[in-house]
């Protein structure tokens, strides 16, 4: 019996490497597949789009906050990877019962580390999570050095998650850490998960940059139009929320896109 400790402090005991894996988060399904373990992850959730084909295959065993606990049961699982955020505590506390639950809590990028890490010693794929940690430390000091280099024009920005209300990301939280990772200043700092803020109220705090995501909530042009109405001088981009939100393999990727968008900043300013 081998123990493992969460990112809540909470100990799991595996018996073995498992070998029937549910993840009922999106970003973490898509680090399984990127560790190799296709024929281990046995259930996901209806949010986990990437990779398509495991979208297609396997099981889904409901959303992110509201999954079939009967289903899971019928799978057997012998781990279940959850988290802080993104499910109901309540609703995983009677599969702790039954499972061994492993729940990560991911504010920063250290944290998305530390949890690649841990993800990939609970399944024996160090080698290949030690890889992608790699990966992503060599991005994000590519980064970096490009920030130095060229840093933002503009960087007081607000960032949109949903509509009607009007939300964006408070200081403690993973989308957050991003932005500052990129050069930007949020005007919600000082703020708490996820506060709504008008976009008069964003214009008084003297944003200059308008994010708009495209999750969870699909912000369209209509939206941007709104936007200009009310805050003109506003620099208005949408974003691809999963590069700024997904804190698995895809921050791999990330850094280039987050160079791309400065980029692109530099000829709209």
């Amino acid at each position: 019996m081998t123990v493992f400790k969460d990112q809540l402090g909470r100990e799991v005991f595996l018996s073995e490497i498992p070998k029937r894996i549910i993840s009922l988060v999106p970003s973490q399904t898509e680090l399984l597949f990127d560790l190799g373990l296709d024929e281990t992850v046995i259930g996901i959730t209806r949010f986990c789009i990437h990779p398509e084909q495991w979208f297609e295959t396997k099981t889904r065993v409901g959303g992110t906050k509201d999954f079939k606990l009967e289903m899971i049961r019928m799978l057997k699982p012998d781990l279940i990877i959850a988290n802080k955020e993104e499910n109901n505590l309540e609703g995983l506390l009677p599969l702790m019962n039954e499972f061994p639950v492993w729940i990560s809590d991911v504010s920063n990028l250290d944290d998305a580390l530390r949890m690649i890490s841990s993800i990939g010693a609970m399944t024996g794929t160090n080698d290949s999570a030690n890889d992608i940690i790699s990966k992503i430390k060599t991005e994000y000091q590519r980064l970096a050095e490009y920030l130095v280099l060229s840093p933002p024009i503009n960087n007081r920005c607000v960032y949109y998650i949903w509509y009607k209300p009007w939300m964006s990301i408070g200081e403690d939280t993973f989308i957050y850490n991003q932005l500052v990772n990129c050069g930007f200043s949020s005007v919600t700092e000082r703020r708490q998960r996820y506060p709504e803020i008008s976009i008069e109220e964003a214009k008084n705090a003297e944003a200059e940059l308008v994010f708009l995501s495209s999750e969870p909530f699909p912000f369209q042009e209509k939206h941007s139009v709104e936007v200009k109405a009310i805050f003109p001088e506003a620099i208005i981009k949408f974003v691809d929320g999963e590069f700024f939100s997904w804190y698995g393999s895809r921050l791999v990727t990330a850094p280039s896109y987050f160079i791309s968008l400065l980029e692109s900043l530099k000829t709209r300013s």
